[in-house]
């Protein structure tokens, strides 16, 4: 019985720790969103920028955090099950993109190439002042597209070994 109890209290923790970090993830998705006016860079996918992203994955590790921490603590075994199958989902949905950032790897990149060529094209329309180019001048200072994706190529197996390490844990 008492093995139980310290399960269902770690799993309380557990989950209360995730929940402080969607809520944080979600207030710096707010953050972003009233600081930097300039993170989409890709034209034709102005509304999947980073501060949207943030604002949904923080919304949903809150709400699946909550019902693991209060199926737990009032064990319930619906709110478990619905967390449960939430996590299973979530590692599904995972497992894919990761699958599909592998398969179609020249298309994607051949994608971003041309949504930052556009971009950096409008940039040079507006001016200087303006959000794409305020966005472009963040981006040099780190270096241009070769020397990212560079970065990227280079800490690929880095990732991989993170997402699988990520869905072993949930």
């Amino acid at each position: 019985m008492s093995c139980l109890k310290c399960l269902k209290y770690t799993m309380c923790v557990v989950n209360f720790i995730f929940f402080l970090c969607g809520a944080s993830i979600f207030g710096l998705g707010i953050y972003m969103s009233t600081t930097f006016k300039y993170l989409s860079l890709f034209p034709s996918l102005s509304a999947m920028n980073l501060a949207n992203g943030l604002y949904i994955i923080g919304i949903f590790v809150t709400c699946v955090s909550f019902l693991g921490f209060l199926g737990a603590l009032k064990e319930n075994r619906c709110l478990l099950i619905s967390f449960f199958i939430l996590l299973f989902l979530l590692m599904l949905a995972e497992l894919t993109v990761a699958c599909l950032l592998l398969l179609y790897e020249n298309e994607i990149d051949s994608f971003i190439e041309k949504e930052l060529k556009d971009s950096l094209e409008k940039a040079k329309g507006e001016g200087e002042g303006g959000n794409s180019t305020i966005g472009w001048n963040v981006i040099q200072k780190t270096g241009c597209y070769s020397k990212l994706k560079e970065v990227i190529e280079n800490n690929l197996l880095g990732t991989g070994i993170t997402v699988i390490i990520i869905c072993s844990i949930e």
